[in-house]
């Protein structure tokens, strides 16, 4: 019989998706306030591989990515999708714009050794019920030293353009699980 365990905590990560990079920055700053610094920014890449969101959010559309300082357990990935939700909304309507428009689009998710996370709304057959309406997708795996694509995979995140920074992502949570698991250990045998 196997054991339960807790999980290992994870590297937040959030996808931008905007034609407008002071709408971007601005994004960036909500997320800094709810999940603290961020430790890697991308560049702003084009966002070619499909026009899915040209009717809601116009053309010449860029993509970046963040990654938080701080690991969270993943069991928050729900929560974190509910609350990109609302600053998508807030953005919104900040700039007048109507409830089925949004000028920014945020996909937070997670990263692992051993895979990429990304939350959704959406519901298929790979994806796995979290609550409150949100969805877990695993939407790349870590094997043999290269970042891999599932048939599902989104064709931007099955391309190369971002195995590059979920690389350096990756490098740094394994830095960020020494210490958590020194601190760990160190917590153990301190009595109280």
């Amino acid at each position: 019989m196997g054991t339960a365990r807790s999980p290992r905590p994870v590297n937040l990560v959030c996808g931008l998706i905007s034609n407008d990079p002071d709408l971007m920055n601005r994004a960036v700053k909500l997320l800094n306030e709810y999940f603290g610094a961020t430790d890697e920014v991308t560049e702003l890449w084009p966002f070619d591989d499909t026009d899915y969101y040209a009717l809601e959010m116009g053309e010449d559309l860029r993509r970046q990515f963040i990654s938080f300082e701080r690991v969270v357990d993943p069991v928050q990935l729900a929560a974190v999708k509910v609350l990109t939700n609302e600053m998508e909304r807030r953005i919104a309507r900040d700039c007048g714009l109507p409830a089925d428009r949004r000028p920014v689009n945020l996909d937070p998710g997670y990263l692992t050794l051993s895979k990429l996370v990304l939350a959704t709304t959406k519901d298929f057959g790979h994806r796995v019920y979290l609550r409150e309406g949100i969805y877990a997708e695993s939407t790349l795996h870590y094997e043999h030293g290269r970042w891999t694509a599932w048939p599902w995979t989104y064709p931007d995140y099955a391309g190369p353009r971002y195995h590059e920074f979920f690389d350096r992502v990756r490098e740094r949570l394994r830095v960020k699980l020494n210490t958590w698991a020194a601190e760990s250990s160190s917590d153990k045998g301190t009595t109280r």
